[in-house]
């Protein structure tokens, strides 16, 4: 049996964790099996997100003056919390692609995106987004697209000439012969 002190502990260390959150998902299951579960932890490893089966009550007291102030109505029955604290659209990824893959025992309950409140609905349309780092990619091969046309176009000027000028010593030449 945990002390006092110990329950204040836990309850602290849930709310920072809920003060720190980008992003959350408030998930349930049921029959989930050991193996099924491990899936799901690698799968949210994987994305930088942590999860985590709270008891209802706790939850609801670490609840109180976080972000996750207005989901505290959803923690009834087995009640699972995934956080992340930077990609909401890996975490969205993650979940989404777990519900799809096992309807019959996980189930999505609410879920929380930079503080707005959103339904399994917008949870699969996030889940669409490319992730932070494909965005960041596509940037930047546009941009390096832009330098390499005006490198091809810099290029072209002196190529130019030196084409140019063969073509006037082959015309010499041929006038000369």
């Amino acid at each position: 049996m945990k002390t006092k002190a110990q329950k204040q502990k836990d309850l602290d260390a849930l709310a920072e964790q809920f003060k720190k959150a980008n992003a959350a998902m408030l998930v349930s299951f049921k029959n989930m099996t050991v193996a099924k579960d491990q899936e799901l932890r690698r799968q949210l490893r994987e994305a930088g997100v942590t999860y985590s089966v709270v008891k209802n009550t706790l939850a609801r007291k670490a609840a109180a003056g976080t972000p996750l102030e207005p989901m505290a109505d959803q923690f009834k029955g087995v009640t699972a919390v995934a956080l992340s604290t930077s990609d909401p659209v890996g975490l969205s990824k993650a979940i989404s692609k777990f519900s799809k893959a096992n309807p019959d025992i996980f189930s999505f309950k609410v879920g929380l995106v930079e503080g707005k409140v959103v339904e399994l609905k917008e949870v699969e349309s996030i889940a669409n987004l490319p992730s932070r780092e494909e965005l960041i990619s596509k940037v930047l091969f546009l941009i390096n697209v832009q330098a390499q046309r005006l490198v091809t176009v810099i290029q072209a000027v002196p190529r130019n000439l030196a084409v140019v000028m063969d073509q006037v010593r082959a015309q010499k030449e041929a006038q000369g012969a």
